[in-house]
């Protein structure tokens, strides 16, 4: 199918949502489609003329700390009240204010219609226009309310899209969905998208519910070496404490001496990144649930008591834990020796490493748990002589 057969599609499928939304609209009440929201704009402000829309804005950070910029569909004006190259100029003011650090886009999707779309080719030139200066530091692309419309465009863009910025794009049916990624209650969501959403789950109840036939739990295959506990682990493999994956990985790694540095890694089939999904897979954290909270509070631990206080913490955990752990921690303390090569410092190996060792059992991690985490775990890779030293488990091996 040629671009321009895309293009009409994608025409059509716009007008169809333009009818179904009409029809609902009709029975709830209309609504204005442009709207100031909450903001105040100056008129001096440099891109007055599209900022006054709120289109785009600031809502603050999300769950881990990172800047939130929003994007509302149901904010453009007509086409003809609104300049789309100062548009494309306004995100890119709005978005350099932020691309230095990590930060997530919510883009609502409802709202956009025939009248206010931009042209095809005003998106490909912002594609274009978007460098690596921008791509780097996105780490979650949330399109909310996502319809077939989203799907052609998709596939007119998908030569121009790379693997890796695709997995970055999180489709969300439904607002509910944000509350697992973002601090929903500041997301400042407009009336009409909240409004739509109501529709859409009302329509969606009206559906009779197609029966699921739900498969009995099946038991872990023989040779399965992901999502599955240690215990199984050691049973599958005549005792052995250390997983075969890590084992083989942790060799690998090295055999590349000073050149490991884990920051390259992005592949998930490269080997550092297999270790980590080992250990993030684990149905109990490797350091376990029971030493969350003594982690999280290491910060407030006096600092020349910081690593008998880890000490204590790590000689607590049960033999394989234990064990498991003193031949990861070894390797990457190995590693920590040639930072002058590989850059890879305990802090920053505790940066790679921290959140798949320790994760809580109530859900989500925090901004604020990030720190306390990290540097528990790089004074385990710092001290490591000291603090593994005085505790020896039968059957324990060492890279």
């Amino acid at each position: 199918m040629s671009e321009i057969d895309f293009e009409k599609l994608a025409e059509i499928e716009l007008r169809k949502d333009e009818a179904e939304n009409a029809d609902t609209e009709e029975s709830k009440g209309s609504f204005a489609t442009v709207s100031n929201g909450d903001a105040e704009i100056s008129m001096s402000h440099p891109y007055y003329d599209v900022a006054r829309h709120n289109i785009i804005h600031f809502v603050g950070d999300d769950n881990l700390g990172r800047k939130v910029i929003v994007f509302s569909c149901c904010h453009l004006p007509p086409s003809y009240q609104l300049n789309h190259s100062r548009l494309l100029e306004y995100l890119k003011y709005t978005l350099d204010q932020y691309v230095e650090n990590d930060y997530t886009v919510v883009y609502f999707h409802y709202g956009l219609n025939s009248k206010n779309k931009p042209s095809l080719s005003w998106l490909q030139s912002a594609y274009k226009e978007f460098d690596r200066k921008y791509k780097k530091n996105l780490k979650a692309l949330y399109i909310v309310h996502p319809t077939n419309f989203i799907k052609i465009i998709w596939n007119i863009f998908k030569p121009l899209i790379s693997h890796k910025f695709g997995k970055k794009v999180i489709y969300l049916n439904y607002l509910t969905d944000l509350r697992d990624h973002l601090k929903y209650d500041q997301l400042n969501i407009p009336q009409e998208v909240i409004r739509h959403d109501e529709n859409l789950r009302t329509k969606q109840k009206k559906k009779p519910p197609t029966p699921v036939k739900i498969p009995p739990p099946r038991p872990p295959l023989p040779t399965q070496q992901f999502g599955v506990s240690l215990q199984y682990l050691k049973a599958k493999n005549k005792g052995e404490l250390i997983p075969p994956v890590m084992k083989h990985t942790v060799v690998y790694l090295k055999r590349k001496g000073k050149s490991v540095n884990f920051d390259e890694y992005e592949d998930i089939h490269i080997p550092a990144v297999i270790l980590k999904t080992l250990l993030r897979e684990l149905p109990e954290p490797l350091l376990t649930f029971a030493t969350y909270d003594q982690i999280i509070g290491i910060t407030s631990v006096e600092s020349s008591l910081r690593v008998s206080s880890c000490k204590e913490i790590v000689h607590g955990l049960p033999e394989q834990n234990y064990a498991v752990l003193k031949f990861l921690i070894c390797f990457l303390h190995v590693v920590s020796q040639e930072s002058i090569f590989n850059k890879m410092t305990g802090s920053n190996l505790a940066c790679v490493f921290g959140l798949n060792l320790i994760w809580s059992s109530q859900g989500t991690p925090s901004f604020s748990t990030l720190v306390p985490i990290n540097l528990f775990v790089g004074l385990l890779i710092d001290f490591y002589p000291t603090i593994f030293s005085s505790r020896s488990v039968p059957g324990e091996q060492l890279p």
